[in-house]
């Protein structure tokens, strides 16, 4: 069987597609020494359903304490963002069948003391990973000691955990060198997401908000909601 690698920047609370490319990796590196992008981004935001439809729940950032790079991105010292947020969800989600099961993780989560955006967000990815049951090696990128940008790095992340298929969402569709990888014996893949419905209040349903929903809605079950697979490059078609 062939190894998988799956390389992803550290997101916020991200949406349960990201919990479906750590279902299918065998090593699951967070991007942590990437620049953060420019403006709003899921690094720091993520969506939620409420009782007045999809909301942003965003982490405030010390930018003038802060580096460029993903972990050295401060969180913001003044104010109890943290509580803020808690009752956001308590408030977002106290009438689903399962909040009391999702409150008590999300609860472990923010009280996590640390100062920094990728710590936190590199914390609760793992939380949740293993609530669902999914337990990959959990690696750094910034204590690989590869280095190097773009495809090259990726290729070379690659080599160095021993993996020989590299799986990834459809944004590296923009900068992606597929043959690059050919090259070099790996087979790249384009995650094919089934996007699962689910009984999900408060309007139309959406998969794109937080993993927090259908922990909140379907409990355990959300489990079998994690059902996609991954497409080679060269037969992948967005949808």
């Amino acid at each position: 069987m062939s190894r998988v690698l799956v390389v992803s920047q550290p997101m916020f609370l991200p949406w349960i597609g990201l919990f479906e490319q750590v279902r299918l990796a065998d090593v699951f590196i967070h991007y942590d020494d990437v620049q953060l992008p420019q403006g709003r981004s899921f690094m720091s935001r993520v969506q939620i359903k409420t009782p007045n439809g999809v909301s942003w729940l965003t982490v405030p950032i010390e930018r003038s304490k802060s580096g460029k790079l993903l972990n050295e991105v401060v969180l913001f010292g003044q104010g109890d963002w943290r509580s803020k947020h808690l009752k956001t969800i308590r408030h977002a989600y106290a009438k689903t069948p399962y909040f009391d099961l999702m409150f008590e993780i999300v609860e472990k989560i923010y009280s996590y003391a640390t100062d920094h955006l990728s710590e936190f967000n590199i914390n609760a990815i793992q939380q949740i990973a293993q609530w669902l049951g999914l337990s990959p090696r959990f690696m750094r990128s910034s204590l690989t000691g590869v280095e190097g940008a773009s495809t090259q790095r990726l290729v070379d992340l690659c080599k160095y955990v021993n993996c020989e298929t590299y799986v990834t969402g459809h944004g590296a569709l923009k900068y992606l060198d597929h043959q690059r990888f050919e090259e070099m014996g790996i087979s790249a893949r384009y995650m094919d997401y089934k996007k699962m419905p689910y009984r999900q209040g408060h309007g139309e349903f959406t998969p794109y908000v937080s993993i927090l929903d259908p922990m909140a809605n379907c409990g355990e079950r959300t489990r079998e909601l994690l059902c996609s697979d991954a497409v080679y490059w060269k037969n992948f078609h967005v949808n």
